[in-house]
């Protein structure tokens, strides 16, 4: 079997493949009205059709824990119930297709309310204020009020109850977003975190905010399921790069894969990158695959790569090598949703199907023609 077709287990949980669906935010959720925030009709449809294609997780979009922690308001969020309850249509349908479902929980921080990233430009103008561990604005945004250490205690224990709302609708998987210049990764990050409290100044301090989450998150998500956490590996800053700007570093990520598989996380989502809006950041095809590994190498803790990962002997190597675990694929799923049998069509092996697609994919007679 390829390595890349090959079941893996976390916790009580088996993924029937290492090919999984990157959160990618979709901008439609409801706008308004008692169910702001939930999943819609373009949900379904989204998940399903990767379902199909064989995924073996789909992993929903950042999800916001509070209203003010989304990017837009089209964003999903999950601080209620009615919200859970707009899922199970999706989960039970990934669940008829072999595919576990897996959904990330965000607060946006000082990148919040930015509305789509289409349109007019108006998405540029906020709508409400945002809330980061410093007053330092992200480029051009506006720039954000400090969160007090109350605001801070509220924040966690919002993180903590979307967990739960995560778990009675069904969820397999849970991520935290601790990437892409986002609230968790403002606090690990000197470029974001000027804090002189608990919370800022050394490395423990700035670790802390991420280790009471994923605390919080752990006391509500059952101990069979798996806890993921996606880093920007590198600010692409200080540390990693010739620009003198302090920054979050892939030794720090090492430091906080140590710290957080001693708190219950199960597999790093690495990726890097999103905290400043000028990193210099060298992309071409699977160019953060090597921070995965290291940090797999370095730590003996599970990774998932992504970015750029869109051809199959690529992905296949990658897992195959051990640099990573597993593959997270994002824009080359939106462009083609039957990634996977592609795939596995490739590398000789079989792969579900629907039986309604049966005539698709069975042997078929071509004097018949059926």
């Amino acid at each position: 079997m390829s390595a890349l077709f090959e079941p893996i287990t976390l916790r009580g949980l088996t993924i029937e493949n290492r090919v999984w669906m990157s959160p990618m935010m979709q901008f439609a959720a409801e706008p308004s009205g008692p169910a702001t925030g939930s999943a819609t009709d373009w949900h379904f449809q989204h998940f399903a059709a990767r379902a199909i294609g064989g995924v073996g997780l789909a992993m929903v979009e950042a999800t916001s824990v509070t209203p003010d922690g989304r990017s837009s308001e089209f964003d999903l969020g999950l601080w209620n119930s009615i919200q859970a309850r707009s899922h199970r249509r999706v989960i039970d349908f990934l669940h008829s297709q072999g595919t576990a479902a897996g959904i990330q929980l965000v607060h946006a921080g000082r990148k919040g309310s930015t509305g789509r990233p289409w349109g007019d430009g108006s998405h540029i103008e906020q709508q409400w204020g945002t809330l980061a561990p410093s007053p330092v604005a992200f480029g051009e945004m506006p720039t954000p009020s400090e969160l007090t250490t109350e605001q801070i205690a509220d924040m966690v224990a919002a993180f903590g109850s979307s967990a739960r709302h995560a778990r009675d609708a069904g969820f397999d998987v849970l991520e935290l977003h601790g990437a892409h210049g986002y609230l968790i990764h403002q606090f690990l990050s000197p470029a974001a975190n000027r804090r002189t409290d608990q919370y800022g100044g050394s490395l423990e301090n700035r670790m802390r905010f991420a280790v009471d989450v994923v605390d919080a998150v752990r006391a509500e998500w059952p101990d069979d399921r798996p806890l993921f956490f996606r880093v920007s590996a590198t600010d692409w800053l200080s540390g990693d790069t010739d620009d003198p700007r302090p920054g979050w570093t892939l030794e720090d990520s090492v430091a906080l894969a140590d710290t957080l598989s001693g708190h219950g996380v199960d597999l790093f989502d690495v990726s890097t990158g999103g905290m400043v809006p000028d990193a210099r950041i060298p992309v071409g095809p699977g160019y953060q695959t090597r921070f995965a590994a290291e940090i797999r190498r370095r730590t003996g803790l599970p990774t998932a790569a992504v970015g750029l990962i869109t051809e199959t002997d690529q992905a296949e190597a990658i897992v195959g090598s051990g640099e990573a675990d597993a593959v997270f694929l994002a824009r080359e799923l939106l462009r083609d949703p039957n990634w996977a049998h592609r795939a596995a069509l490739h590398l000789g092996e079989s792969l579900r199907y629907p039986p309604n697609y049966s005539r698709a994919f069975a042997r078929r007679s071509v004097v018949s023609g059926r």
